[in-house]
This record gives C-alpha cells, structure tokens and sequence, in this order.
C-alpha cells in the first residue's frame, strides 16, 4: 500500500459499523493516528452487502468524519473482506533450480504455480502468504534467496472470497471516490492489530467476534497459516433477544448492552429489567422480567457460536496445532462471561485482545470493536510499494504480481 503525504488510512467495513482511520507515519516509522469517523453500518448483512447506496452513505459518513478530524483528504485505503465466505488453502509446491542458486526469478515462478491451481471464474485471490520454503526436503527455511540445491519448494496459504461480493465491496468503496490498496480478510487484521509476536510465533486462534459474523485466524511460526469465517455474530444475539422478549431491537440492543451476560449468576432471579413491548408508544406498556430470562436467551447462541469455531477448527486440523492459546476479540467479545463460556467450550487459555502499538488511539475507540480497522492500519504500514492501480492491487499478499519483487524484498 503507498504512503502518501506520510499518511495512510484503513476503513473497516463491518456489519453493524463501519470505521476508518487516518494515521500518519512518524520519523521513527511508527503510526499515529490523527484522524477517526465511525457509523453505524446500513446495508450490510451477514459481512456481505445487501445495499449499495446505504452503505456508500455509512462509509462517506464515516471517511468524512475522520478527514475532517485529521485536517487531510485520503485517496487510497486498505479495506477488509468479511463477505463472500473467505476459504483459506495450504497448497505445497515445488520447482527445479537446476543447481544455480536461488533467486527471485524461482521464488515468483513457484508462488505464480501455486497461486494458477486456485484461479477461478467465481473466486478471487485476496492473499498468498509463503509459510514455509524448503530445499531438497530441507524444512524451516525462512528466506532461500542465494541457497544450493536440486529441488526448491515453498508452503502457501492462499486466501480467496466470492468475487461478487468482493467486487461488490470494491464498486461502493469506489463510488466514495477512494482507490483500494489493499485487502485484508477481517481475522487476519484483528490479529495483526492484537497479538503479540510471541504468540504469532507459538501458536494462536485470534477470534474476532463482530457484529454480522465470527472469525478464526489460526498464527504459527510468525506466519497466518489458517483463516476461517462464521455467518454468526453479535446481531444474532440481538434478534434472539427482540424475539425472546417482544422487544424492539433498538431495546434488545441496549439490553444486551446494559445487563447481558454469557454466563448465569445466582443473583440474575433476583434482579427484574423493565423490557418495552414491540408496537407500543414510548409510554406504552412494558413487561417485568428477571434478568435470568435474558441471560437465558444469551448463553444458547454464544455457546453455539463457540461450538461452530470449535468444530471448524477440528474439521481444518488446526485445533490441537494452534496450541492452548485463544485471542478473543471485535464488539461482541466484551460482553460480560464471553471469555469464560470461550474457555469451557474450546478448553483453552483465553485472553481479551485490543489494539496494541497504535499510538494517539483514545481510550474509547482502544477496545475490541476497534481491532479490525487498527490491524488494516498496520497491515499497510508493512505493505509499502511503490504506488500503482488496478484489480490486482491486493493479490499477493497484498501486492499485485507486478509489485511481486518489492514484495518479496519486504517479506524477507
């Protein structure tokens, strides 16, 4: 992604909101952010557009919003792709060196190869990330440029979403009369934005919890090796509520908010919610019901929502190599018990993550919901190549095959 007027700017379209950041790069190449607008989302369902004219007014709005902040107008972002059921593929492929050393020339023709057999008329390529290089069997290499030997192979997770919905995003996005630099799937961002290298390293789930859906990015050896994404979220908790209740889901919101929890308490019998019934005046009548009622609407889909991320897990053969560790983060983690209820249902080690390493983030804007738009802000500072345009611009790994050689300069 370019940097330009030492700036650079994400915008994170979600569900339920939709954020952008402008931040601009310090002497110390570090970046601060100057600039913040967020909405709410309207035409979004499930992380897919539903709307386009609805959700080109959110994302003004919300850009508008952080350039009049930041003093600046923006041109480019990074966005990210939570729709069009993102599928993520570890494929190996191997090349012939013919015994000269290993150069850049083997390095683009091998991740081309393996990139070819996951070109498709309904799909596009959103990442390819190079997890693991290997020469003659040898493992763990992690840059093999200059190396001897016969056969040179490399491990890629390739990433890709449905095209219509990607280029859905991409068309309103434009209309805003913003160039996308990158794309970004939305768990790889969040975990960008809140895991620490040493678990990157060791082996983590991050889960970002969003509004229209749940995803999974497993990290290893420093490297994004599995994504996943779950059409669940924190609106569905909502609804269940409205229609538990027969409240309003402006009200079901807000009770979620106020007094929801994932886990019983023994005092929930004793404390009793006034809950306004659906089609009634604002003085209208309402119903008295005690709190355990609501959590007992609650705890059943936060339950199956972990359920569903733990049998994805097991199904792609992450679960038992990602180790015991979970990152649990986006808007719908921070309800009370969610951690806990993670913890028993995927009996692993949970912490709650939030940005880390932004600089001039509020303390309001520093939580969970905000992951996703802090990650994109750090995924472009590491994808700097010179600028240029066109529907490739995010394909490998972020840059397009013609950027491939400042790529792999920066990967190593």
């Amino acid at each position: 992604m370019a940097i330009r007027n030492g700036l650079v700017a994400a915008v994170d379209v979600g569900t339920t909101k939709v954020c952008c950041f402008i931040a601009r790069v310090q002497d110390d190449g570090t970046p601060r952010i100057i600039g913040i607008g967020h909405q709410l989302a309207r035409g979004m369902r499930n992380g897919g557009v539903v709307d386009m004219e609805e959700l080109e007014t959110s994302i003004r709005a919300s850009v508008d919003a952080a350039e009049d902040m930041a003093g600046e107008r923006i041109r480019t972002v990074a966005v990210n792709i939570s729709g069009g059921h993102p599928t993520s593929t570890n494929v190996k492929v191997e090349v012939s060196t013919n015994g000269h050393p290993v150069n850049e020339a083997d390095i683009r023709r091998m991740l081309e190869h393996g990139c070819a057999h996951h070109e498709s008329h309904d799909r596009e390529l959103i990442h390819a990330i190079p997890v693991d290089y290997t020469i003659d069997g040898n493992e763990g290499i992690k840059d093999p440029r200059g190396m001897f030997g016969d056969r040179l192979g490399v491990a890629i997770h390739v990433i890709s979403a449905g095209i219509g919905q990607v280029r859905n995003l991409s068309t309103v996005v434009n209309r805003c009369h913003l160039d996308i630099e990158a794309r970004v799937v939305s768990p790889y961002a969040a975990g960008l934005a809140c895991l620490v290298d040493d678990e990157k390293q060791l082996g983590v789930t991050c889960i970002d919890m969003g509004g229209g859906t749940t995803s999974i990015a497993v990290f290893l050896g420093g490297q994004l090796v599995h994504t996943d994404v779950i059409a669940v979220g924190g609106a569905h908790v909502t609804s269940d509520i409205a229609r538990g209740l027969s409240t309003p889901l402006v009200h079901a919101e807000r009770m979620k908010t106020l007094y929801g929890s994932a886990i019983p308490s023994p005092s929930d019998d004793r404390e009793t919610l006034k809950v306004p019934l659906v089609g009634e005046d604002e003085d209208g009548a309402t119903n008295q019901v005690p709190r355990s009622m609501l959590i007992q609407i609650i705890q059943p889909r936060i339950e199956e929502t972990f359920e569903l991320v733990r049998s994805h897990l097991e199904d792609s053969g992450f679960d038992k190599m990602a180790g015991r560790r979970v990152v649990l983060t986006g808007g719908a983690s921070q309800m009370q018990g969610v951690r806990d209820l993670a913890g028993l249902v995927l009996d692993k080690q949970v912490r709650l993550g939030r940005p880390v390493g932004l600089q001039g983030l509020p303390e309001a804007l520093g939580g969970p919901a905000f992951s996703t738009c802090a990650g994109l802000i750090r995924y472009a500072m590491g994808h700097v190549p010179a600028p240029t345009r066109g529907r490739n611009a995010a394909g490998v790994g972020g840059a397009g095959w013609g950027r491939l050689g400042s790529w792999l300069k920066r990967n190593f």
